[in-house]
């Protein structure tokens, strides 16, 4: 139950972020989004006595449908939650409060950043805020490799595609292009985390003392690789080490103190998954 509770908390507060990204930085400015949300704006554009919200529940009922068949009750259930979480508070903040406009540029910005910040945290729970969302995570089944926020990209450059005929304004769209960029960005880091991981490549003579330090003071995992020189023919033992962003000055003095002709190579890595970094989990975004 406090796991359940817990992850609908997340949910609720991801969708009122997305809700409040929406009324304070997109409408106002008049801004075109992607999604099911983007057409509901373009069809209040047109008719204003449609609300945003209501469009938009009206506008997702088949797409939840074919998540329901294809991805599960979970996913229905917690989307469903989301979605009227999301929908119910962008006509409730639209009717308490309106907000000015500002500079578009900074709108699209700040809106892309909340709007992406709370896509992140109502995927993290496995849930969508309805629309395109579902087509991301319909197209994830496909493209297993590819992070949400990209494969979010592609049904909502669609609709800003439609959104800019509709507004006639290619303006509106380039803006929302860039909104939708910056909360791709977003949405990838609060799902999947910065660069916060490096891996290091380790070729020196000294092999054993840099593996022996890093192993007792460091308290890192090291995996011995065997090279060969091409030039020189001379077997080499490599060393391959993961470890966080905040240990790179000390990895460095460390082989640095021990030989200082060592070839040293730091790459960074999307995931680290194993013993003291993350875990894997079947069913994660």
């Amino acid at each position: 139950m406090k796991q359940f509770l817990k992850s609908y908390t997340i949910i609720a507060l991801g969708s009122l972020a997305f809700a409040l990204g929406f009324d304070w930085f997109f409408a106002p400015n008049q801004i075109a989004m992607g999604g099911v949300t983007g057409l509901a704006q373009v069809i209040n554009v047109l008719i204003p006595a449609l609300p945003v919200g209501i469009l938009t529940i009206i506008l997702n009922v088949p797409l939840f449908l074919a998540g329901w068949k294809l991805i599960g009750f979970h996913l229905l259930a917690s989307s469903l939650f989301s979605m009227a979480v999301s929908s119910v508070a962008i006509d409730i903040i639209a009717a308490w409060y309106t907000f000015p406009p500002m500079d578009p540029l900074l709108a699209c910005l700040c809106g892309g950043a909340v709007m992406g910040a709370g896509f992140g945290l109502v995927f993290s729970q496995g849930a969508t805020t309805g629309g395109t969302d579902i087509v991301a995570r319909l197209l994830k089944l496909r493209f297993p490799w590819l992070p949400m926020g990209k494969l979010l990209l592609v049904p909502d450059g669609v609709v800003l595609a439609l959104a800019a005929v509709a507004f006639g304004q290619v303006e509106t769209a380039l803006c929302g292009a860039v909104a939708l960029v910056v909360m791709a960005k977003v949405m990838d880091a609060v799902l999947y985390g910065t660069d916060a991981s490096k891996v290091a490549i380790i070729v020196s003579d000294c092999w054993q003392e840099i593996a022996d330090v890093l192993l007792r003071e460091q308290d890192r995992g090291v995996t011995i690789l065997r090279g060969q020189g091409a030039y020189t023919g001379a077997e080499k033992q490599v060393l391959m080490v993961a470890f966080p962003q905040k240990e790179i000055v000390q990895l460095k003095r460390t082989i640095r103190d021990l030989d200082s002709s060592a070839f040293l190579i730091v790459c960074n890595a999307h995931e680290v998954l194993g013993e003291g970094f993350g875990d894997y989990h079947k069913e994660e975004i």
